[in-house]
């Protein structure tokens, strides 16, 4: 990731401009200042465009997985790069959700293309009666539906490893992969 190797990029703010009057005739010191000018030009582009290395929808894309890391963003350097950008505008809301069914749902769709739904919610019980017995575990946890949407299949490996990534610590969440869409649903 060089950004210093731009041939005849010219500097915004010449040194040999800003010398005092008497070497703005010296051709030694207007030639090693021009030197000075190419090495630092990069230097002053980088710093002029700075707020676009850290807008994710226009950063270089081998900018790109650096900016990912910062934010914590799934990159994943199969995916399309236009998929790639919309991971890391959205990681901090995705961050927000983690955990819940609504974050599942959103990352499965942005990182497989899929859409999904998840059904019971994992949640607890309580009693009202002090020191009654506790309830019996449910064997069964939130049940993840899952079908292809704009991907043509779904890779179940894949699909596992999300949710095992993002469903709670304390839940075991089912995965069940479906050919197409719900019948309840009729985009």
């Amino acid at each position: 990731m060089s950004r210093a190797a731009v041939p005849g990029l010219p500097s915004r703010h010449p040194i040999g401009g800003q010398l005092p009057a008497l070497y703005a005739d010296d051709d030694f010191a207007q030639r090693f200042t021009a030197g000075l000018d190419t090495v630092l030009a990069p230097v002053f582009l980088t710093l002029d465009t700075l707020p676009a290395y850290l807008d994710p929808r226009v950063t270089p894309a081998d900018f790109l997985t650096w900016l990912a890391s910062w934010v914590g963003a799934a990159d994943d350097a199969q995916w399309p790069e236009e998929l790639r950008r919309e991971a890391v505008v959205r990681a901090v809301e995705l961050h927000r959700w983690r955990g819940t069914g609504r974050g599942l749902v959103e990352a499965l769709r942005l990182a497989l293309g899929v859409r999904a739904e998840v059904t019971e919610d994992g949640g607890a019980v309580w009693s009202s009666t002090p020191g009654a017995e506790l309830p019996p575990e449910s064997s069964a946890g939130p049940l993840v539906r899952v079908w292809p949407d704009r991907a043509a299949r779904v890779d179940p490996g894949r699909v596992r490893e999300i949710v095992r990534a993002m469903c709670p610590a304390h839940t075991v969440c089912r995965v069940e992969i479906l050919p197409g869409q719900p019948a309840d649903e009729g985009r």
